[in-house]
Formats: structure tokens, C-alpha cells, sequence
């Protein structure tokens, strides 16, 4: 369904550490740094993640209600993608990491928030008993 997802921010250094940090504990490489340093590409699994300094050259902004979410490998995968995200200038948000029951089952759900304002969530889905 997608080809890529891209956020915007005001600081590519920055967001650099920040998901050089998260992806490395879903096992990517580092991002590759393109046109001048104003974008970088992550590549992982067969998806495609940019951050860019916005075209327009306005500051870049988070989508109000939007949350981009990552699919983990398990539980334990999806509390080492939060903690390296708060330890490189993410902020934990809603409810601490933990399992969370739903409709569809129970899944593991980590909040964050990245130094622009993206919001993200790692996810894992619990296997039924």
C-alpha cells in the first residue's frame, strides 16, 4: 500500500541521532544523507522512511491526529526502539510501553514522539494463548 513515508524537520543533525538510534534497534543501517543534507532515506525490510527539511522552506510541522506506526518483531524489540528514541531527543508519550487489549487481540504498544513532534508507535502484535 505505501511507497514511502516522509516527515519534515527543522533540524536533519538532529533527527539523524534520533532514528539512526530507533532503527538500528529494528536492525537498519544507519540513513543515507541526500540532496546536501536536507533529506535522509532509511531502508528496512522492504519500507522506506524520509525526513526532510521541508521543499517550501517553511518550518516543518507534525500532522495533528497523525501517528505513524512501526511494526516490532516482539515486546522486547518494541521497549528498545522507545528507550533509544527517548535516549536520543524522543519523548515517551500517552501510556508507558506495555500490552494494551483490543478488539483484534493484544497488542504491544510504544508512544513516542520524535524531536519535531512526529508522533510514532512501535507495535507488536501479542500471539493469542
Amino acid at each position: 500500500m505505501f511507497s514511502h513515508i516522509m516527515v519534515g524537520s527543522n533540524d536533519i543533525a538532529r533527527s539523524k541521532k534520533f532514528y539512526d538510534a530507533v532503527f538500528a534497534a529494528l536492525g537498519a543501517q544507519p540513513g543515507n544523507e541526500l540532496q546536501g543534507g536536507n533529506r535522509l532515506v532509511y531502508s528496512h525490510n522492504g519500507g522506506r522512511f524520509l525526513v526532510t527539511k521541508p521543499i517550501d522552506g517553511k518550518p516543518a510541522s507534525n500532522a495533528n491526529g497523525g501517528t505513524i506506526g512501526f511494526l516490532m518483531s516482539s515486546a522486547q524489540q518494541a521497549k528498545a526502539w522507545h528507550d533509544a528514541g527517548v535516549a536520543n531527543g524522543g519523548t515517551s508519550i500517552e501510556d508507558p510501553p506495555g500490552v494494551r487489549q483490543g478488539p483484534a487481540g493484544s497488542v504491544y504498544l510504544a508512544y513516542l514522539r520524535d524531536p519535531d513532534g512526529n508522533k510514532l508507535c512501535g507495535l507488536y502484535r501479542v500471539p493469542a494463548a
